[in-house]
């Protein structure tokens, strides 16, 4: 990691919600902004920050969410994302996580990433994958 990853460092990301981050379940005039899709672009938006101040070699893997989603958001709707680091603790990086839509906020809470070694962590689940397998035949 380099010595720029600091508390304080802040990105902004916006999109449109397109139907594949929305819910289909309740008819197309309840298509809104489905909850593990929000996951997913804060955990995206954050590692984009991390990724800035990492050195060659280093990713980031997602290890906590604590979030409260509570806006609707329509398909076809603009979505604001604002992540910041919050604390550095070694390998593990918090970050405070909020979004708005155009007409009110959406999303705030937390989330938690580990700066991991690409190479190690592939061998890592290499071997895992490797005991999985005998597990499976015995």
């Amino acid at each position: 990691m380099k010595a720029t990853l600091q508390p304080g460092l802040s990105a902004e990301t916006t999109f449109t919600v397109d139907r594949e981050r929305t819910i289909d379940f309740m008819g197309e005039a309840a298509r809104v902004y489905a909850t593990p899709m929000l996951v997913r672009d804060l955990e995206i938006a954050c590692r984009n920050l991390l990724l800035a101040h990492l050195d060659a070699g280093e990713d980031s893997v997602g290890t906590r969410v604590e979030i409260d989603h509570i806006g609707a958001t329509l398909l076809g709707m603009d979505v604001t994302l604002v992540v910041r680091v919050a604390s550095v603790d070694g390998r593990a990086v918090v970050f405070e996580v909020e979004g708005r839509d155009p007409v009110e906020p959406i999303v705030r809470g937390k989330h938690s990433r580990f700066v991991v070694d690409v190479a190690k962590t592939g061998q890592r689940l290499a071997a895992k994958a490797a005991k999985a397998a005998a597990a499976k035949s015995a």
